[in-house]
């Protein structure tokens, strides 16, 4: 009896055990709720950035155009100056010497045409008379030639000094801003030597290099092309983004075959002189994307360089869906192929699935 006692006492503890794991299974095997989006198509705006090569839209090099000692600097670095100011006085005593000299020259040559004139006058009328023969006439004539042919000579090297005294005087070729002096007063300067630049930076260029690829993408956007007036902004060195907008101006009309790229020109305007010749930055293009499918950063997943998603579907279970983007904007990835819109892709929770798994969908919506 009290064998039999103990043995039902065992199968009833069996039993119990057994029901309670039983429970706790169908516990374990109640699918979890996780968030779940369909995707969908958008519009948005694609913001490309570049690398600029900021340029003054004027910057030239001042040179010396004689040799001579440089005898006053009249401005200092990073002045303003206006068209036409005098930058730099190069000795001019050589300079008004030869201007001396060659008024001399110059005189004695009209000297020399005056009475070569009052040679053939003569002679003519000795000829008119036969008291000499005509070809006398035609001597005094050539003689003539040649004296009026020394005063154009003597003109000439009168002007050429001239001009070589005017350029003892340095002068702005325009308004802008002088950049480093090298020398100082006292040097002797040989024509070429670099005296300084000047930049006129009232506006600048921003060159940037686009390859063909983001080329086309840009041209085929809801505008016809980028080189009529369209708006682009810049972001300075320092992160911050330029108060100006600017505008493209030119595309050069072939590819780098180098580099596979094309070079635009934006112009931006610089009331602040804040932008300086060489600097640099990033220009940022907008473009609209029509009728794109997005998918969230959080919902993607990646093996081996490829990007997946899990797809929930119509008996709630997730499978592993390989897509291709084309590019990645914020916190989403821009789908060239492998998804479509109405797909039900797993938002989060991702690092805990796995493929097959049925799952509690909880539909969400994704902020943008």
């Amino acid at each position: 009896m009290n064998v039999n006692f103990r043995a039902s006492a065992w199968i009833l503890s069996l039993f119990i055990v057994g029901c309670k794991a039983n429970t706790d299974n169908n516990k374990k095997q109640e699918p979890d709720e996780i968030p779940v989006v369909q995707l969908a198509n958008s519009d948005t705006t694609i913001y490309t950035g570049y690398v600029a090569d900021i340029q003054a839209i004027q910057n030239v090099e001042i040179r010396a155009k004689v040799n001579g000692f440089l005898e006053q600097i009249l401005v200092d670095e990073g002045s303003h100056v206006k068209k036409g100011q005098p930058l730099f006085l190069i000795n001019v005593a050589e300079y008004t010497n030869a201007v001396a000299k060659t008024e001399a020259q110059l005189s004695n040559a009209h000297a020399e045409a005056h009475a070569a004139e009052l040679e053939v006058s003569r002679v003519r009328i000795l000829t008119e008379k036969n008291v000499v023969s005509p070809s006398d006439l035609k001597l005094a004539e050539a003689r003539l030639m040649a004296a009026q042919a020394k005063v154009k000579e003597a003109l000439s090297a009168h002007d050429l000094a001239n001009l070589q005294l005017s350029y003892t005087a340095i002068k702005a070729p325009f308004d802008g801003i002088v950049n480093r002096i090298p020398l100082k007063r006292g040097s002797l300067i040989d024509a070429g030597t670099l005296l300084t630049t000047i930049s006129d930076n009232r506006s600048v260029y921003a060159y940037f290099n686009v390859s063909e690829i983001e080329y086309l993408q840009l041209t085929k956007g809801t505008r016809a092309s980028y080189t009529e007036n369209d708006a682009v902004s810049l972001v300075l060195a320092d992160g911050s983004a330029y108060a100006h907008k600017g505008r493209i101006e030119t595309i050069e009309g072939e590819f780098d075959e180098s580099t596979g790229s094309i070079a635009f020109r934006a112009t931006f305007p610089n009331p602040e002189r804040i932008l300086k010749h060489g600097a640099s930055g990033r220009v940022r293009l907008s473009n609209a994307a029509n009728d794109i499918v997005m998918v969230p950063q959080k919902a993607v997943f990646e093996i081996q360089d490829k990007h997946f998603v899990y797809v929930l579907d119509k008996n709630n279970q997730i499978r592993q869906r390989s897509f291709l983007p084309s590019r990645r904007i914020a916190e989403s990835y821009i789908v060239a192929s492998g998804l479509n819109a109405g797909d039900t892709i797993v938002y989060e929770g991702i690092q805990n699935l796995r493929d097959g798994m049925t799952i509690k969908p909880l539909f969400t919506t994704v902020k943008k």
